[in-house]
């Protein structure tokens, strides 16, 4: 005899990642607000890179994702991504980083249930976008009563700003800066700011994690640099040494005394 259907877990009627568009020219490359800047692709690359070795140390066995510009799934729509938000930069814990052995084209909520800690929006227009609270329209009120990231975050380039929301009690509240003007974000052990610097050639106001105790979580590019700095330090030591040594033993020399004695 064949069992029921249970219609609360059959998922069958419901797409998953593959058969969702992963873009459409709408949400995911004009963002409705007409566009991306050049800073926006290099923005993401430093948020990833520079965070990876502390979700690699919370997440031993890999099970984590990061989405950079790609759809979050919320709801069943015609056409589908009308059923989607695509923030620029969002994290999820506790997720296989690929599915069947496939890369993931998008993250659907009906299919994974657990929302992402956090999301990142960066602003290519007035913002008024990224705060719009207008019911099952606005980006805010989505991420706020549906999507549900506990972190929220706008950035704004052209102001050097970012603020950051946590949902509590089912709404966003804005959370207030430390006294190094960040946003901590505590299940992940980081904070969150802007840093005035150069990177990838451009002098900007660039979106930056800290550890908790207020260092730079650093690039691998930046890593690499520093470690270049300290081996280049060491063989000045060195050489410094080895002189001071020759200087030593030519004045014992002198002194009639060889060193080796």
């Amino acid at each position: 005899m064949t069992s029921a259907t249970n219609p609360a877990t059959d998922l069958t009627p419901f797409p998953d990642h593959t058969q969702l568009p992963e873009s459409d020219g709408t949400f995911v490359f004009a963002e409705r607000t007409g566009g991306k800047n050049f800073q926006e692709h290099p923005q993401s690359i430093l948020l990833t890179d520079s965070i990876r070795p502390i979700l690699q140390q919370l997440h031993p066995d890999g099970q984590y994702c990061i989405g950079q510009d790609s759809g979050i799934y919320w709801r069943m729509t015609d056409p589908p991504e009308k059923g989607a938000e695509a923030p620029d930069w969002f994290y999820v814990g506790n997720v296989p980083p690929s599915l069947d052995g496939q890369p993931r084209r998008s993250y659907v909520l009906w299919r994974e249930f657990i929302a992402p800690l956090i999301v990142l929006e960066f602003v290519s227009g007035d913002g008024t976008e990224e705060r719009d609270r207008t019911p099952w329209k606005g980006k805010f009120w989505i991420y706020e009563q549906v999507i549900r990231p506990p972190f929220y975050g706008i950035y704004e380039v052209n102001k050097a700003s970012v603020e950051v929301y946590h949902l509590i009690d089912g709404q966003y509240q804005l959370l207030p800066v430390n006294e190094r003007g960040h946003y901590p974000i505590h299940p992940l052990g980081v904070e969150l700011g802007i840093w005035q610097d150069s990177y990838q050639n451009m002098e900007l106001p660039w979106l930056r994690w800290w550890d908790s105790q207020g260092n730079l979580l650093l690039s691998g590019e930046e890593r690499a640099e520093q470690e270049r700095q300290r081996a280049e330090q060491e063989s000045q030591r060195a050489e410094k040494e080895r002189q001071r040594s020759e200087r030593l033993i030519a004045q014992l020399r002198a002194l009639g005394v060889e060193p080796e004695a």
